[in-house]
């Protein structure tokens, strides 16, 4: 019975979430304005224009949601989500991926179909572009493969060439792997990927910030790979010119802080332009997975293809990893911080109120610790434990 209950109270709050990505110009910013101002967003649908302006919004979206609530219905877009078998997950529940709720400008509502799992948290995004080499395939292949191998998600874009050739290479060794869509999912594209469309969903998802109905345009895939790189660990290109879409990947994942690794390419070729720039600017350069696992502090040891979601957790377990980097034993304060620390990310703030110490003692032991190779900061003042060999490493 409380189970029926909590669905039914999380239904009759996703529904308005659901309506309100629908609004044009309803962003992040916005949508954390209405969150903050009215608690539930069925408040939010249900206020007059005045209300909404008193939230910190403009003329223009007020107006717009004011005009959405007349032409739409909650209750309609979630039945239509249910035939088109989508599933929403909002920036306010478990659900949603961690490291896309890091990034400046999260979608308040992500659609996808499949599974989303916490061990997507280990992603790697590897991109390029549409009309790749045999050297380009060849290399997203054995870098796919690689990542699957080692128990990581493989995410891409789903688009002709390097994207398609990465999810195959990670299905067809028992990876996970996600696409992200630049419109709604109820629309594939390209068509001639429906069948690969399919596939993702038993072995991962596809997932879009677009409602159903939504047609990708030019302006859709530079926003959508923001995503791609949001939920990766770091980004890798293959082959991408000067001109690629893959660039935009690379932006975001700098933006966002996130590691960016290139295939250096032959210099005759144009379809390298970009990676072998990017190289020389200071991306990571990639000749083999090591390089990947390296950088990312993730040991290389196999576990064997991925289960699928209905198998047991063991199957879902995160790779065999090299012990976590120990505290000196007369540094009291190191100590403190390092035992909240592991390879998943912490902000600056939550080490201060789990060890207790004063916000300088946390910012300067930090610093004295990232000094002695012990910790890293991952962006946006994240920190995670580095591994002892990779600790001894940075200190030779």
């Amino acid at each position: 019975m409380e189970e029926t209950k909590y669905k039914q109270a999380k239904f009759e709050d996703t529904k308005f979430w659901v309506a309100l990505s629908r609004v044009p110009q309803l962003g992040t910013v916005r949508f954390r304005r209405l969150e903050s101002h009215f608690g539930e967003l069925e408040n939010a649908w249900n206020a007059s224009f005045n209300e909404l302006k008193a939230a910190g919004l403009d003329d223009r979206s007020a107006q717009e949601i004011v005009a959405a609530r007349n032409n739409s219905s909650p209750d309609d877009e979630m039945a239509a989500l249910e035939r088109a078998g989508v599933t929403v997950v909002t920036w306010s529940e478990p659900g949603y991926p961690s490291r896309l709720k890091e990034i400046a400008d999260p979608p308040a509502v992500l659609y996808y179909k499949g599974t989303l799992l916490p061990v997507d948290d280990r992603s790697v995004a590897i991109v390029g572009t549409r009309s790749p080499t045999t050297y380009g395939r060849e290399a997203a292949a054995a870098l796919s493969r690689g990542l699957a191998e080692t128990g990581l998600t493989v995410v891409s874009g789903l688009a002709l060439g390097i994207d398609g050739v990465a999810h195959r290479s990670a299905l067809e060794n028992g990876g996970r792997t996600i696409a992200v869509l630049a419109g709604g999912l109820d629309r594939v594209y390209p068509k001639e990927h429906t069948g690969l469309f399919r596939q993702i969903q038993e072995q991962g998802a596809v997932i879009s910030e677009q409602p159903l109905g939504v047609r990708p345009d030019p302006r859709s895939f530079p926003r959508r790979n923001r995503l791609i790189s949001g939920v990766s660990l770091g980004s890798v290109v293959v082959e991408a010119a000067e001109g690629s879409g893959a660039r935009w990947t690379v932006y975001h994942a700098l933006e966002q802080d996130r590691e960016v690794f290139c295939v250096p390419g032959s210099i005759f070729s144009p379809a390298s332009d970009f990676t072998n720039r990017m190289i020389k600017e200071g991306a990571k350069l990639v000749t083999g997975i090591s390089d990947i696992l390296e950088e990312l502090n993730i040991a290389e040891a196999a576990q064997g293809p991925q289960a699928s979601p209905n198998a047991s957790n063991a199957s879902n377990e995160s790779p065999e990893q090299l012990p976590l980097a120990a505290a000196d034993e007369d540094e009291p304060e190191e100590q403190a911080l390092l035992s909240q620390l592991t390879d998943a990310p912490v902000h600056i703030d939550q080490l201060r109120r789990s060890s207790g110490l004063p916000i300088t003692s946390v910012s300067s032991t930090l610093t004295m610790l990232e000094l002695k190779g012990k910790v890293k900061q991952v962006g946006c003042m994240h920190y995670i434990r580095i591994r002892e060999t990779a600790a001894v490493y940075d200190n030779s």
